[in-house]
């Protein structure tokens, strides 16, 4: 398995780092894999445990709303394939629909450490999992490890994967990340109600308010001056000079 070294701090606007891995449909290059279709990139701690199994049975479950919206799901964890493959088993039965995304066998943790997603156990400051097996209680090397659960590691204290999430576009760049403790699963309408939004943003050049669905009324940027925006929003209502509203009719990409 290879990754891009992380040099500086992922953030939003970043490139998403290429990496070739094994994954539970066969080796990949992220990029490749990737096109020119959005992605989510989601790390779950472990294989065969309470939460991520109802995470990756929703997910199955959603993952036609996705295709429509030409997004692909790629799963990863600190488990090789073979483990992998026998949990989507249970999976499929309890979602009573097959998961066919892939899932990334990173059992070394080389993309987890290119996306932040663990301990960084490769950093100068934790050079070998064998240092990070001694920081199981203390937790002092730099990490994205959920502090208030240090239950979170393997049997030789290296972290699992946290739940992280990322999206990112046709260009590779990343567009949204999100970070969960183990304890908590994610909200896989959440995920597509944000997907929405950036589709929308990018192709209508609006912003989308707090709670929004796709149908209800956006916002217009700010940056955009009154004349330019009536010519654009002919509905356009103004409740502030600086908040202003106009609808916005529901994409059929945007049906559940």
């Amino acid at each position: 398995m290879q990754e891009e070294t992380r040099s500086t701090p992922l953030r939003l606007g970043s490139i998403a780092p290429n990496f070739q891995a094994e994954t539970t449909i066969g080796p990949i290059d992220f990029h490749e894999w990737v096109g020119n279709n959005w992605a989510i990139l989601f790390s779950h701690p472990e294989d065969y445990t309470p939460v991520c199994t109802t995470e990756l049975a929703a997910l199955a479950k959603y993952e036609p709303e996705f295709t429509k919206r030409n997004v692909k799901l790629i799963g990863l964890s600190a488990n090789d394939i073979e483990s992998h493959d026998g949990w989507i088993n249970d999976i499929a039965e309890i979602a009573g629909c097959a998961l066919t995304f892939p899932v990334i066998g990173d059992k070394d943790r080389q993309i987890a450490y290119a996306y932040d997603m663990s301990v960084d156990f490769l950093s100068p400051l934790c050079p070998s999992p064998t240092q990070a097996a001694h920081f199981r209680h203390k937790l002092t090397c730099p990490n994205r490890l959920d502090h208030q659960d240090t239950t979170n590691v393997d049997a030789r204290g290296i972290a699992y994967t946290i739940r992280s999430v990322f999206i990112i576009d046709p260009n590779k760049v990343i567009r949204l990340i999100q970070s969960y403790p183990a304890s908590t699963g994610r909200n896989t309408a959440e995920l597509l109600r944000v997907l929405d939004s950036l589709l929308a943003t990018d192709k209508h050049s609006i912003n989308t308010p707090v709670n929004w669905e796709p149908g209800d009324d956006v916002v217009v940027p700010s940056h955009i001056a009154d004349e330019d925006a009536r010519a654009r929003f002919p509905n356009m209502q103004v409740v502030k000079p600086y908040l202003r509203f106009t609808p916005l009719a529901k994409e059929s990409f945007t049906s559940i």
